[in-house]
């Protein structure tokens, strides 16, 4: 079943709701509903405040619209609520600062989207027309830029040298995960060691950071912060990879932008690269990136011909599996299967 991306959260709030007689029956948006109803709402307070450009403030907060699915602020609280419940030390001004740190995230996501589609030159992103359409690269460069400004000033109010650090080196992994893809020259044997670096820098690292620093304002020890991090590493991963996979399998109307985007843009993600190992003419297809004649046609053809598509499932469920493996660690609460059931959102979403 495909998920329409111009309402995700209703999408994975229906998927629950029809697996209310299952083992996980927990509604992680329902469960954090105070904590998430407002939070767009907050962010583009944030962005509003520090500048009073009318237009910088609408491209700025174009993506923050509420429509999105929250993702990864509803696993960065879940997982802040979670350490607290297994510490039982848990106040408000921890809350405060867990919230803070998702909000902080979700900005620097917001801002990578805004360069992603000044890079890519995409036309449509969460089924409405993409920023590149409506503004020039000029603005938009600057615009990423500001909503990055201004969560390194929220970032700052925390007041902990270690969180900064940590958020940090998310920005580093961004940018030159961005150079692996721009610049993608391995050789056959390293291109799936190449495929998961960079998955990671530009999408896991994120989460899996982010999820760190939640560990680290919890008070709580090193492996409970180092079992935060891995868990949000395989949620980020399996996240990308779904992403990967719907870009081979879904209609544009259904993930609310073009589909073979990546072929076009000559990427060769996991499914292609699955596939290359049973159809060699996909590697010189890879090497030129895709741009000879006929080529994302006929690389679309033999992913769809071979297990491509299913090997990227099953490295879908491995990380999934390995995040839930991960939470169970955790003290019984909702919130620690709130966590569990976050993983059953991706796996549902390749469904």
């Amino acid at each position: 079943m495909a998920c329409p991306a111009t309402n995700l959260y209703f999408y994975f709030h229906t998927q629950l709701e029809a697996n209310k007689n299952g083992e996980h029956n927990i509604d992680p948006y329902k469960l954090l509903e105070d904590e998430l109803k407002n939070i767009y709402v907050d962010i583009r307070q944030e962005i509003s405040r520090a500048t009073n450009h009318p237009e910088l403030r609408k491209m700025a907060s174009y993506y923050l619209d509420g429509q999105g699915k929250a993702f990864r602020p509803m696993v960065i609280i879940l997982m802040g609520k979670a350490l607290n419940c297994h510490t039982q030390n848990a106040n408000k001004c921890t809350a405060n600062a867990q919230r803070q740190i998702a909000m902080v995230s979700e900005m620097i996501h917001t801002a990578s989207l805004v360069h992603d589609d000044v890079i890519d030159q995409s036309y449509a992103r969460r089924g409405k027309p993409s920023v590149n359409v409506l503004w020039n690269h000029k603005q938009l460069a600057q615009a990423g830029d500001y909503i990055l400004a201004v969560a390194s000033m929220l970032l700052a109010r925390l007041k902990n040298d270690e969180v900064t650090l940590i958020i940090s080196q998310v920005l580093t992994d961004l940018v030159q995960g961005e150079f692996m893809q721009l610049d993608s020259t391995e050789t056959e044997n390293d291109r799936f060691a190449h495929y998961y670096t960079k998955t990671y820098r530009k999408t896991a690292s994120l989460i899996a950071n982010s999820l760190k620093a939640v560990g680290v304002v919890s008070g709580v020890d090193n492996s409970m912060v180092q079992l935060s991090y891995q868990y949000g590493r395989n949620i980020g991963i399996a996240f990308q990879l779904v992403d990967d996979l719907l870009d081979f399998v879904s209609s544009s109307e259904e993930i609310g932008k073009p589909v073979t985007v990546d072929l076009k843009l000559g990427l060769a993600t996991a499914p292609v690269l699955f596939a290359s190992e049973e159809f060699p003419e996909l590697n010189p297809m890879i090497r030129r990136h895709f741009r000879g004649s006929g080529d994302v046609e006929r690389a679309y053809e033999l992913v769809h011909l071979s297990q491509g598509l299913e090997q990227t499932r099953f490295l879908v469920r491995r990380h999934c599996h390995e995040a839930q493996r991960l939470a169970s660690q955790l003290g019984e609460s909702s919130y620690r299967k709130g966590l569990i059931v976050a993983s059953d959102l991706i796996l549902n979403r390749m469904k």
